[in-house]
């Protein structure tokens, strides 16, 4: 047997094993990784979150990536560059966590790299007759594994659209395995650049979980200040939401798309939600010369009533369910105020609550979906589109 294939495969059967997971997200302002320990795999698995940190970019490094995000035409050779520049640059932050916490790299098992999206293009998106669904995450796993020395899985989402599904959101496996609790409706909502969340219900059949895209969480209105507020990234503490006036004309414009109508699962991107969407409804509705402050309040309007709309629509106006919030969206008070007062009935906590560090959730997802493609076995979703029921991830050896 190949020596990295009996390596691979030693690791793969260790009774406790540690994988790093990654998340880099749209909002671009880091490195999301996190060292967990798991012991089992399905519902028997075990996690402990060991550290966690969001490893800053170079201005130069956002820059760079942001020229190729989400845009129809870009530079091609750039799109060649980057998917090695950005496995690099991630490789160079592991390294250094890996070091800060006192650690070495061969104490890690496995590196699981979501990797950075630069287009996601679903059908319901893209509409061009006779082809598939489409995503691109680049940050190539053998440049991470090569030079960290680590296992690498990733390029996730491929076996999920080759399944039938949209490649995203990735989220409903491990929210099913990690929070699932029997006679309690939940509903785990990560407010990243689009707000998405995982439906777990009270009886826990597999059958009837589905995760879904929901809405414009983060992007559209740290797109909006990064263009009109000079030196910043986003809105802290909503303080410019917060001093503007809700536009309704134009709330009610923004919600006029047939994604907020389509049914779940479903799956969206700053592709559709970006400032050219935000131009267009300015226009129909003549509100251009709005002030700065009321663009951004009306966005956290949109993305509140969004976010809302969908959890009335899975559990009703009257459930008592739970909701546990993660992302960076949580942080967002004006938002969080608006999802209570159009949810009154349903409890809002974090997934601090469940022993999982809200700024982490995501990586630590990415680390369970590597654990389960290397000793899990396939939890059986049904036969429904957009939930295969199927493991992922690539694996890259480091020599």
């Amino acid at each position: 047997m190949n020596n990295q294939i009996h390596n691979l495969y030693h690791k793969s059967n260790k009774a406790e094993k540690l994988i790093i997971g990654l998340m880099s997200g749209t909002s671009m302002d880091g490195l999301d990784i996190a060292l967990c320990a798991f012991k089992g795999s399905g519902d028997q698995t075990k996690i402990r979150l060991l550290n966690f940190k969001t490893a800053d970019y170079t201005a130069l490094f956002r820059k760079q990536v942001k020229s190729i995000f989400s845009k129809r035409d870009v530079d091609l050779e750039m799109v060649c560059l980057m998917n090695e520049q950005i496995a690099l640059t991630h490789a160079l932050l592991i390294n250094e966590a890996i070091a800060e916490w006192g650690f070495k790299n061969e104490d890690v098992d496995f590196i699981a790299s979501h990797g950075q999206t630069i287009y996601h293009a679903p059908k319901l998106l893209h509409k061009q007759e006779g082809l598939p669904n489409g995503t691109l995450q680049i940050g190539d796993g053998d440049h991470i594994a090569v030079n960290t020395g680590i296992i690498t899985l990733s390029d996730f989402r491929q076996k999920h659209i080759a399944a039938g599904g949209e490649g995203a959101p990735l989220a409903v496996y491990g929210d099913y395995l990690i929070f699932s609790k029997r006679g309690e409706d939940r509903i785990m909502l990560n407010i990243g650049g689009i707000a998405n969340f995982t439906y777990l219900p009270s009886d826990v059949d597999p059958k009837k979980v589905f995760s879904t895209d929901i809405a414009p969480g983060n992007t559209l209105m740290d797109q909006y200040v990064q263009k009109h507020f000079d030196g910043i990234y986003y809105d802290k503490d909503a303080a410019i939401a917060k001093s503007g006036r809700v536009n309704h004309k134009l709330l009610n414009a923004l919600l006029e798309h047939d994604f907020f109508e389509a049914s779940f699962p479903k799956t969206t991107g700053p592709e559709l939600f970006n400032l050219s969407y935000l131009e267009q409804a300015q226009i129909e509705t003549q509100t251009e010369s709005i002030s700065r402050e009321d663009i951004m309040a009306t966005l956290c309007h949109f993305s509140a009533k969004g976010i809302a709309m969908a959890v009335q629509r899975t559990i009703g106006a009257h459930s008592q369910a739970k909701i546990f919030i993660s992302g960076g969206g949580m942080h967002n008070l004006l938002l969080l105020e608006l999802l209570h007062a159009a949810l009154p009935n349903v409890q809002f906590e974090t997934t601090d609550q469940l022993a999982i560090n809200p700024d982490a959730k995501e990586a630590v997802l990415f680390a369970l979906l590597a654990n389960e493609t290397l000793t899990g076995s396939i939890v059986d979703f049904g036969d429904r589109e957009g939930v295969p029921s199927l493991s992922m991830g690539k694996i890259s050896l480091p020599k």
